[in-house]
C-alpha cells in the first residue's frame, strides 16, 4: 500500500465542481440537453466542451468524500423497466455509428443502453486536446429489436459502454465497463468470463456489502501509434470515492494498467482491491454433484498465487455447501489470479458457454502493496448463472476516515500468465468417496519439464499434511515420460468438519512443484 506522502492542494472549482456535481448529485435522466450540442461524424451528439485535466478527476473524488453519500437514480422510462434478459439483449447499437470507429485510431466506443439490470446511469465524456464533451444520448442510435420505444425519451444516458479494438479482420470486443464498477477484458479468441471490479467494499460480510458504482467516466481520444486507450473515472459509495485511470492495451494479453486514489468517507475494515469474480457450478473436485450431462460448468479452475516470498500456491476452487471464506497471509504479494487452466472442451461438453474459451485473469501490483491477504470467498450455488467466487487483496491496515490512500496493479487477461511458475503446476484436482463413508480420497496431477529432470525423477517425493485430520494411503504414479505425478491419497478427517489439505512435489528437499492447497469441509 502506497501511502499519500505529499497532500495535493485543494482546489474545488471550475472543471473539477462541475464533475463533483454532475456526478455526485444530477444523473443524466436530469440533465438537459445542451443547447449547443454538436453531432459526431459517428452520429452522436456532444454537450459542450469544458476543459478537462486527469488531476480534477482526483481533486472531484477528494471533494465528493466530504460529502454526504446520494446513490445515483436509477429511474428509468418504463419500457426499459422489468426488462428479461432476452429483451435486453436485442437492443443492439446501430451499425456504423460505433465512437471513432471510422476515425483509424486503432479504438472504438460503443455506449451501452439501459434497461433489465443495468439501470443506474454511468455519465461518457470523450476527452480530446484537453477538452471534455459529454455523449448524449439519442434513441435513433440503437435497434430496439420488439419493444415498442417511443421517440421523446429525452437524455436517459447510459449504463455503461463496450471497448472494441481494430485489426485485420476489422473491430472485436476488447473490454466491456458496466454495472456498479464491474469491468470484463478478453484476449482475442477468448469469450467473456471472469469479471473484475474497480473496487469490492465488505465482501461476505454480514453487515451488508457495498457496491461502489462509476459515477462518470472521461475517455480519451486514442491515436494508432500509441495503441493503448486511456480512460478515467470517478467511483463513489456510501464509504469511499475513487479516481481511477485505466490504459487498456490490446495484444496477445489484455492489459489493463490501473492506478486508484482512493478517499475514504468513514472507516473501512474490510476493503478489496483488484477483486474478481467468476462462475464455478460444478467441477471435478466438487462433493456435490449437479444432475447436467456436462462434465464440469465452470470458468475458473482456481486462484494462483506467488507470495512476497517468492512461493507458488494454487488452491482449486468448489461450489461449497455453505459459505468459505479462506485468507492468505501476505506481505507484498507479486502476483495473483483467476486462472482457467482446462482448455480441452471435452471436460465442459457445452457448445454454446464454451467455458475453455474463458480468460485467465492475472493481477501483478505495482509499487509496495505493505501487509494483508488474499481471499477468496466461495459461495453455495444453485445456478450457474451466479458468480459465486470472488477473489481479491485484502490490505491488513484499513482505512481510516478521511484517509487518502493509493494504489496501482497491472491485469492480464490472457490465455497464459505472462511468467508461468519455474515448476510442476497442478494439472488436476479431483475428489470422491474414499474407502469408508467417513473418508475422502483425492487425486492430484502435476506436470512439466521439471519432473522429467534426471535428477529429480528418483529424489521426487510428495509432502502432504492435513490439519486437522490426516492423510492415508499415500500413492504416486508416474507417466512414461516422466514428465506428471499423480498423487493419490485418502483423508480421514476423524470427527472433525473440516480439513485444510497441503501438498507439494520435493526433490532434495526444495520444492520442484507449485503448493497444492485445499480445505475440505463435510
Amino acid at each position: 500500500m502506497i501511502e499519500r506522502r505529499e497532500v495535493l492542494k485543494f482546489v474545488l472549482g471550475g472543471m473539477a465542481g462541475g464533475i463533483a456535481a454532475r456526478a455526485g448529485i444530477a444523473s443524466p435522466a436530469n440533465v438537459a440537453t445542451p443547447p449547443a450540442a454538436q453531432e459526431a461524424p459517428w452520429g452522436f451528439a456532444f454537450g459542450e466542451p469544458s476543459p478537462f485535466d486527469p488531476k480534477m478527476v482526483t481533486d472531484a473524488a477528494r471533494a465528493l468524500s466530504k460529502q454526504p453519500f446520494k446513490p445515483l437514480s436509477a429511474d428509468i422510462p418504463e419500457v426499459f423497466r422489468d426488462l428479461g434478459y432476452e429483451q435486453y439483449a436485442a437492443i443492439r447499437q446501430r451499425p456504423g455509428t460505433a465512437i471513432w470507429a471510422p476515425d483509424n485510431t486503432g479504438f472504438a466506443i460503443e455506449p451501452l443502453h439501459r434497461g433489465f439490470i443495468f439501470s443506474t446511469p454511468m455519465e461518457i465524456n470523450l476527452v480530446a486536446e484537453g477538452k471534455a464533451r459529454r455523449v448524449i444520448y439519442d434513441p435513433a442510435l440503437f435497434d430496439f429489436g420488439k419493444l415498442a420505444v417511443g421517440k421523446n425519451l429525452g437524455d436517459i444516458g447510459f449504463s455503461g459502454f463496450r471497448v472494441l479494438a481494430q485489426g485485420q479482420d476489422g473491430f472485436s470486443e476488447l473490454a466491456i465497463f458496466q454495472g456498479a464498477s464491474f469491468f470484463r477484458g478478453v484476449a482475442p479468441g477468448q469469450t467473456l468470463g471472469t469479471m473484475a471490479r474497480a473496487m469490492s467494499i465488505k465482501t461476505a460480510d454480514p453487515r451488508g456489502e457495498e457496491f461502489p458504482a462509476f459515477r462518470t467516466v472521461w475517455i480519451e481520444r486514442p491515436t494508432l501509434a500509441a495503441g493503448a486507450l486511456v480512460m478515467h473515472a470517478l467511483i463513489g459509495s456510501e464509504s469511499v470515492t475513487g479516481a481511477y485511470r485505466f490504459t487498456i492495451r490490446p495484444g496477445e494479453a489484455t492489459i489493463i494498467d490501473t492506478e486508484c486514489a482512493l478517499f475514504a468517507r468513514a472507516a473501512v475494515d474490510n476493503l478489496g482491491l483488484a477483486t474478481m469474480s467468476a462462475t464455478h457450478f460444478t467441477g471435478p473436485i466438487d462433493e456435490r454433484r449437479s444432475d447436467d450431462l456436462r462434465p464440469s460448468v465452470s470458468e475458473v479452475s482456481g486462484l494462483q498465487m506467488l507470495t512476497g516470498k517468492g512461493e507458488w500456491l494454487w488452491r482449486p476452487v468448489a461450489n461449497r455447501d455453505t459459505l468459505q471464506i479462506s485468507t492468505f497471509v501476505d506481505e507484498n504479494p507479486r502476483g495473483f489470479g483467476f486462472l482457467q487452466r482446462d482448455r480441452n472442451f471435452d471436460h465442459y461438453q457445452d457448445d454454446d458457454r464454451h467455458f475453455e474459451t474463458r480468460p485467465s485473469l492475472w493481477i501483478e501490483p505495482i509499487g509496495d502493496w505493505s501487509a494483508g491477504g488474499v481471499q477468496l470467498v466461495e459461495i453455495p450455488s444453485e445456478s450457474e448463472t451466479n458468480d459465486n467466487i470472488i477473489g481479491y487483496w485484502n490490505p491488513k491496515q484499513p482505512l481510516a476516515a478521511g484517509s487518502e490512500t493509493f494504489f496501482a496493479y497491472r491485469q492480464f487477461w490472457c490465455w497464459n500468465t505472462p511468467e508461468p511458475p519455474p515448476l510442476a503446476i497442478a494439472t488436476q484436482s479431483r475428489a470422491g468417496r474414499g474407502s469408508s463413508p467417513k473418508r475422502r480420497r483425492f487425486m492430484v496431477e502435476f506436470a512439466g519439464e521439471i519432473l522429467g529432470l534426471p535428477q529429480n525423477a528418483e529424489a521426487m517425493k510428495p509432502n502432504l499434511n492435513a490439519s486437522p485430520g490426516s492423510p492415508t494411503a499415500v500413492r504416486t504414479f508416474t507417466s512414461a515420460d516422466k514428465k506428471s505425478r499423480r498423487i493419490l491419497f485418502e483423508l480421514d478427517p476423524g470427527n472433525e468438519a473440516f480439513s485444510e489439505l497441503r501438498l507439494v512435489l520435493e526433490a532434495a528437499g526444495k520444492p520442484i512443484s507449485e503448493t497444492w492447497l485445499y480445505r475440505w469441509t463435510r
